[in-house]
Order: structure tokens, then C-alpha cells, then sequence
């Protein structure tokens, strides 16, 4: 398969306190994402200081990244939904262009 055979799709991607997984998860899906793969317990330093992964006693404090593929019409009310979240809490968003090869999996 060569990438003149891949779909242009948009890839989101949303680091939030576990907390916040349902609510944001919920609203992706509700805007048209199909899916979305959870990756918990991710770490890293950034605007609110370092973070740690998984904690021993407390999932609260823990981050997710959740990511999702959808059509790039479809961007714009997801990334419209996400951001007053991302307003009130600690969180980041990051999207980009991407190309999958079954497109039918993300429409």
C-alpha cells in the first residue's frame, strides 16, 4: 500500500485529569468521533508543572490522553466542545493532520 492510498483524516488528541475522561470522551462522541483510545496514567512536565503517572492510592490525580480520528469536517465542533473544558481545568489539545487506511473505521 502506498500513502497515495490513505484517507486524509484530523487526529485529536486530549491530555486531561482522569476526572475528566468521561465528560470529554462523552462529548467527542456525541460530535461525531466513532471512538477513542484511552491511554491512563501518562506523564510529563508542562504549563501546571511536572506530573507523574499512575499514582500508588489516588486514579484522581492521574492523567489520560485520549485519542481520536475523525473526518476533518467534523474538527471544528469537537475542537469547539473541548475547549471551554480545557478552560477550566488543567488539560492540553493537540491537532493534526494524519492518514489512515481504513477510512471506513473513523466515518
Amino acid at each position: 500500500m502506498s500513502t497515495s492510498e490513505l484517507t486524509p483524516m484530523t487526529k485529536i488528541e486530549v491530555v486531561v485529569a482522569s476526572d475528566d475522561v468521561a465528560e470529554v470522551s462523552a462529548l467527542m462522541q456525541s460530535l461525531g468521533a466513532r471512538g477513542y483510545t484511552a491511554i491512563t496514567g501518562v506523564a510529563g512536565v508542562g504549563h501546571h508543572g511536572s506530573r507523574g503517572g499512575r499514582l500508588l492510592f489516588n486514579d484522581h490525580d492521574a492523567l489520560t490522553l485520549l485519542v481520536t480520528v475523525v473526518a476533518p469536517e467534523r474538527m471544528d465542533g469537537i475542537v469547539a466542545g473541548i475547549r471551554p473544558l480545557l478552560e477550566r481545568t488543567a488539560g492540553v489539545m493537540f491537532v493534526s493532520p494524519t492518514a489512515v487506511s481504513r477510512a471506513d473505521y473513523f466515518v
